[in-house]
This record gives C-alpha cells, sequence and structure tokens, in this order.
C-alpha cells in the first residue's frame, strides 16, 4: 500500500500571507522541481527530502511551504494549469460556438497531459487523495480551469449561476476523463466524445442569453 505523507485528516490551514518576491521565486523553484520529480518517476518519485535538495531549499522550509506531497502536487497541477493558460492567450481556440471553443480547449490542456503521463497521473493522484487541509490548493485548480473554460467562452465577466453549474459539471468532466485515460479504460477518442459531449451544456445554458 502506498503511504502517503499529509497531514492529520480534516485540518484547515489559515489562509497564508502574500509571498515576497523572493519567497514567490522560491515557491516557483519547488514546483518547477517537483515537476520534473513526477515527469521521471510518477507520484512515487516526489519525495519531500528530494524536492528540498533538488530545489534548493531546507526541508522544514519546504514543509512550510507544501505541508505534505499531496499539497504540492496540486499546487503544481494549478502551475501548470496556468502556464497552460499563458499559452491559450496567445493562441486562443478558433472553434464558431463557445462550446466548440471549449472543446477545443480542453482537450488542448488534455493533449499536454498526455505529453507528460507520469506528471499527469501524479497530479491526478494528488487530487484524489486530497482531503480537507489541501482545499486551498485544490480551490485554486477549480479556479484556473474555471478561468480557461470562461475565457475560452469569450471572456464573461459575469456568468449566470446556470452557466457556473454547467461549468462545475464540465470541470468534473474533465478530471474524470483524465483519471479515466490515465487508468487506461478510456482512449483519446473516447475521451474527445466524452468532452465534446459535455461542452454542449454551454449552449443550452446561454440559449435564454
Amino acid at each position: 500500500m502506498t503511504k502517503v505523507d499529509k497531514p492529520e485528516a480534516g485540518s484547515v490551514r489559515r489562509p497564508a500571507p502574500p509571498l515576497t518576491e523572493r519567497q514567490e521565486a522560491r515557491r516557483r523553484r519547488i514546483l518547477h522541481a517537483t515537476a520534473r520529480l513526477a515527469c521521471r518517476g510518477g507520484f512515487e518519485a516526489v519525495q519531500m527530502r528530494e524536492v528540498a535538495e533538488s530545489s534548493q531549499v531546507a526541508l522544514g522550509t519546504l514543509y512550510r511551504y507544501f505541508p505534505s506531497k499531496v499539497h504540492l502536487l496540486v499546487a503544481t497541477m494549478q502551475d501548470q494549469l496556468e502556464q497552460l493558460h499563458g499559452t491559450l492567450r496567445k493562441s486562443p481556440p478558433a472553434g464558431e460556438t463557445a462550446a466548440d471553443r471549449v472543446a477545443q480547449t480542453l482537450m488542448r490542456a488534455f493533449r499536454a497531459l498526455q505529453r507528460e503521463p507520469r506528471l499527469a497521473e501524479a497530479m491526478a493522484r494528488a487530487l484524489t487523495f486530497a482531503d480537507r487541509s489541501v482545499s486551498p490548493e485544490v480551490d485554486q485548480v477549480s479556479r484556473q480551469t474555471t478561468a480557461i473554460i470562461l475565457e475560452a467562452m469569450g471572456g464573461l465577466e459575469n456568468p449566470t449561476p446556470e452557466q457556473l453549474s454547467a461549468i462545475r459539471v464540465i470541470e468534473h468532466t474533465w478530471h474524470s476523463t483524465l483519471v479515466t485515460w490515465l487508468a487506461g479504460r478510456a482512449s483519446i477518442a473516447q475521451v474527445q466524445v466524452d468532452i465534446e459531449t459535455v461542452c454542449r451544456l454551454i449552449e443550452l445554458t446561454s440559449a435564454d442569453g
């Protein structure tokens, strides 16, 4: 059985104060080191001591930033999505409808993860293991995914409750298809069909808008 390094279940951390420029640079080194280790060996390769050594920070400092490898890998997923968001801004999807553009965007995100399957598997496992103590990191992943979808829809500034509900369902489906594909239970073609199908919810929620 895999031993998962995480704090006591049910504990919730207080929001951290804003990072200084130096602290942000240190945090980014940590996330990049984590991604490199995960690319090489997946979830098991991400060990806190090795991350600390690779990012050139003290082990105690690493734990102050990220109390466990689950926190660390979920934060890495948010960072990967943020980088993807920047790429998508430079080369936005060209579909005729909002549903088409969102489906294209999510498939581009999926294919980016497909190029590094061990990293994708490590991040997906971390999301699966995440308990309430990882809520801030999980919320950041959700917010980043929502921002990507909203921008693909056309940059909606004030989405309706129905549109936000549709976006949540789309997010859930995207994460679920990632897990299913990683487990070998779905092909890329099947993933694309599921993503395109769920994105049609956008058309339904925009029908009256």
